[in-house]
């Protein structure tokens, strides 16, 4: 891990740590940390080689949920916001942070990324849908929109659930070999409960 990407890989996290509301829990410091994870894991399996590529992908995920920090409606548009304020004392430039930011954006639900990275980014960012983590994911979720009134009910969960799922897709030949089929596993799951 090269020094910069080190310090930023830190400072971010610190931040986080220190400053999401509780109440976020699915939106945590260990969902930045798992969507890293995964990102790298597609990245290596999608042969994506490029040092600058890699870093620039790393910190978009650092970032991607940092606008939970200021505000739940909106957050991608204040994770850029952060990234802007924050990065260019890292040394990024201008390209670099359009590149992460691009990444970021691309996470806002329904996901429209229009390159490679910001299609890793999103498949690392909803990897758990096909996953056997999906219930534990799904359950820390509703948890989080219950609280802040987005859904009344487990049912209303659970409907709202099928819906994402059919409009769901992964990007990555990787995520739609290892978590497709799995994803509408759970599909059926739900399906049969609403």
């Amino acid at each position: 891990m090269n020094e910069k990407y080190r310090i930023i890989h830190d400072n971010i996290l610190l931040i986080l740590q220190n400053g999401l509301s509780k109440d976020l829990t699915y939106h945590s410091v260990q969902h930045t940390v798992d969507t890293l994870k995964n990102a790298e894991r597609i990245a290596l399996d999608e042969n994506i080689n490029s040092e600058e590529d890699l870093f620039l992908l790393k910190v978009a995920c650092l970032y991607h949920d940092s606008g939970y920090l200021v505000t739940y409606s909106g957050h991608e548009e204040a994770s850029c916001n952060l990234a802007k304020k924050d990065l260019p004392a890292f040394g990024l430039n201008k390209k670099q942070l359009d590149k992460i930011n691009g990444m970021i954006i691309a996470t806002k639900i329904p996901q429209r990324p229009s390159t490679y990275l910001e299609e890793i980014i999103c498949d690392a960012d909803l990897d758990y849908l096909g996953t056997a983590d999906f219930f534990t994911g799904s359950d820390s979720l509703f948890l989080e929109l219950k609280k802040r009134g987005l859904v009344k009910s487990r049912k209303d969960w659970d409907s709202k659930q099928v819906r994402f799922i059919k409009e769901h897709r992964y990007f990555t030949s990787t995520s739609k070999k290892l978590r497709e089929k799995q994803k509408l596993i759970h599909l059926k799951m739900i399906e049969s409960t609403v």
